[in-house]
């Protein structure tokens, strides 16, 4: 069933501001939070992790009916690489590593805000990539 492309940007933009927290003070449990956010979003799809229920519950309600839908695997798969950087990011700050958690929550960072304000997900233009690569090879 395809899912209301709100909802993953809604995600997208509480991950700014979670990620862009993390930068300015370095909290690895925050981090850890965030990460626990994308392993759910991995595992279950966008709709389950914690973002997804505040979007569906607080938010969803409020707005108008959904215009535009899209498939849920891409942004499930962009829960996954968000997943490995912030899996990098809390191995980083936990370890002594600062600098590869700072360089991996940017990228995150990065990657969710061009989702919150232009609508563009990395991720989800990544799994496109990786499924065409894998038709070509068949």
């Amino acid at each position: 069933m395809d899912i209301d492309v709100r909802g993953p940007r809604f995600g997208a933009a509480v991950t700014t501001l979670v990620l862009a927290v993390v930068l300015i003070t370095g909290s690895a449990w925050l981090l850890a939070w965030q990460t626990l956010a994308f392993a759910l979003g991995a595992a279950g799809g966008v709709g389950r992790s914690p973002y997804g229920w505040l979007f569906r519950t607080l938010v969803r309600p409020r707005l108008g009916r959904p215009t535009e839908f899209e498939s849920p695997e891409p942004p499930r798969f962009a829960q996954a690489v968000g997943l490995a950087f912030a899996g990098v990011g809390l191995a980083g700050f936990t370890l002594g590593a600062d600098w590869l958690g700072v360089a991996a929550t940017g990228a995150a960072l990065a990657a969710a805000f061009l989702n919150a304000a232009f609508g563009y997900c990395l991720g989800c233009e990544m799994y496109l990539l990786v499924r065409r690569l894998a038709v070509r090879a068949e």
